[in-house]
């Protein structure tokens, strides 16, 4: 899994956080303040979109008075508390982003959240110094599936895309880091076990757990 890789790049929801639940809770707490129920599509329609591109789907698929701007903050305002008291790491990726580091590998986060809610999560855990490089999708052209985000993180540790291994637990994550030419690992998550299959078909590796990425190194050592 890790051969020739010089960087390792996270996405953060669902893959460094478990936090992909809480989402939900919003977009059915946001809508239903507009009087709208949370269409079954919804998140399929949405997975991979940067922050603002979210908030320009609402805007146009709802009819949303607010402009986007104002969409964003409410929804920064709704998720803060969340993640800064309900939101835990991923089991075991803590134990992987010390080896990851022990072994001289550059670690860097590509993300479609919002600037503000990574923030929150960089100093609770107190990733400044792990670190080198956080990207959200809003400071690329387009959001995943498209390779931009994991291409300019990849920029800014200046190791080759092919040098590169991408942990992500939605498709379209996936598809973004195989589209930037980097190697692509699927990490489990409760909210999309329903892909599992999918995540399956698209990714290099699957992990169940970070224990499992663990393990590599294992073997590499021995």
């Amino acid at each position: 899994m890790f051969s020739n890789i010089e960087a390792a790049i996270f996405d953060m929801d669902g893959t460094l956080i478990d936090s992909m639940w809480l989402w939900k809770a919003i977009d059915i707490e946001y809508l239903g303040k507009h009087n709208l129920e949370l269409p079954e599509d919804l998140q399929k329609e949405i997975e991979g979109m940067s922050f603002s591109e979210t908030a320009q789907y609402f805007k146009n698929r709802f009819n949303i008075k607010e402009d986007v701007e104002a969409i964003k903050q409410e929804w920064n305002s709704m998720a803060a508390d969340y993640y800064r008291h309900k939101v835990p790491l991923k089991e075991s990726v803590e134990k992987l982003l010390i080896e990851l580091k022990h072994n001289n590998i550059k670690l860097g986060i590509g993300t479609s959240n919002s600037n503000e809610l990574v923030s929150i999560i960089m100093e609770k855990n107190e990733f400044e110094n792990i670190f080198e490089s956080v990207r959200t999708s809003c400071e690329v052209e387009k959001g995943k599936p498209h390779p931009d985000i994991f291409l300019k993180v990849a920029e800014d540790l200046g190791v080759k895309p092919e040098n590169c291994i991408v942990f992500e637990d939605i498709p379209n994550g996936l598809k973004a880091a195989n589209n930037a030419g980097m190697r692509s690992v699927a990490i489990y998550d409760d909210f999309s076990k329903h892909m599992e299959s999918e995540k399956r078909e698209i990714a290099d590796y699957y992990l169940e757990s970070y224990e499992d990425a663990l393990g590599f190194f294992e073997r590499i050592s021995k």
